[in-house]
């Protein structure tokens, strides 16, 4: 199978660099098949199967020189790229997919591959899908953050900056009013950011099936920070399956219970950086030109109020 042709990189990764990242991501583009044809030659890689992409990434499954399956991940260098180096060195496999090399002037990665068809959500029990990720997040978690990585103080101080300018966009009182009681929620808890090393994007598609573990997390942005700031993710895998029965309060509750025993967090203060999380995603769409929060933020933080 020939390198990578220009027509077989996916359009989401298309729209992706070319709207998001200017100029520079047209470039790294215009220069990715170029790019797949020097890391195959340098690992001495050969491809097995047609190109994958995320939003910020293209995948290429491929075979070493001895035919051990791998693949290939290439992406442009960013800030996000560099900590998840560090992330995927600090947890050295151990439920995490391994980092098999690395270059450090494109940012490629050659990565241990995994069972891509299946994921988490694969799993129609959701008390055994959350347990599965809950005992997953406790290994990742038990980890100390390495240097190097953003700290969720710095990320706590930079959202309580933003809060007042937000608030003003926002069209609904009440709305708005929701916003400032998440806000307070993360002042009340700012001084003490936490040392753990998080995913950031740990949900039931960045779990995949696996020969040497039964399943193993993939793609995480890593953090500094408290395990509490990491559950929002799970909390919100399969929305659509959670809101459908028309009893989202009672999953969303026993989700996050599920999560707390098994992480052995304190509740209040779990509950406090998940509003910290409902309040940095927020403020994200608020940048993209929305006027309203999102109707999962504000069902997600009805059903954790008082429990």
């Amino acid at each position: 199978m020939h390198p990578l042709a220009a027509a077989e990189v996916p359009q989401r990764l298309t729209a992706t660099y070319g709207t998001g990242f200017g100029e520079e991501g047209r470039a790294w583009l215009a220069g990715l098949p170029a790019l797949a044809a020097e890391m195959l030659d340098r690992w001495e890689l050969r491809r097995v199967g047609p190109a994958a992409a995320g939003e910020t990434s293209l995948v290429l499954p491929v075979l070493s020189r001895r035919g051990t399956p791998a693949v290939l991940r290439l992406q442009m260098p960013r800030e996000e790229t560099a900590a998840a180096l560090i992330g995927l060195r600090a947890w050295n496999g151990e439920g995490m997919v391994r980092l098999l090399d690395h270059d450090p002037g494109s940012s490629s990665m050659l990565l241990e591959r995994l069972d891509g068809a299946r994921t988490l959500s694969s799993i129609d029990d959701d008390d055994r899908a959350m347990s599965t990720l809950a005992e997953l997040h406790a290994r990742l978690v038990a980890v100390p953050a390495p240097r190097g990585l953003r700290g969720l103080g710095d990320i706590a101080a930079e959202m309580l900056e933003q809060v007042p300018r937000a608030i003003t966009i926002l069209a609904d009182p009440a709305e708005r009013q929701l916003l400032r009681s998440w806000a307070s929620a993360v002042a009340e808890l700012a001084d003490e950011p936490g040392d753990r090393l998080l995913h950031w994007d740990l949900h039931y598609d960045n779990v995949l099936a696996a020969q040497r573990e039964p399943w193993i997390a993939i793609d995480p942005e890593p953090l500094a920070g408290d395990p509490g700031f990491d559950l929002w993710p799970a909390l919100d895998s399969r929305w659509d399956d959670v809101v459908a029965p028309g009893d989202a309060p009672r999953i969303v509750r026993r989700r996050f219970d599920l999560l707390t025993e098994v992480l052995g967090l304190d509740r209040p203060r779990a509950t406090g950086w998940t509003l910290g999380r409902l309040l940095q995603n927020s403020l994200w769409d608020i940048e993209d030109g929305a006027t309203r929060l999102a109707p999962p933020s504000v069902t997600l933080a009805a059903s954790l109020r008082n429990h």
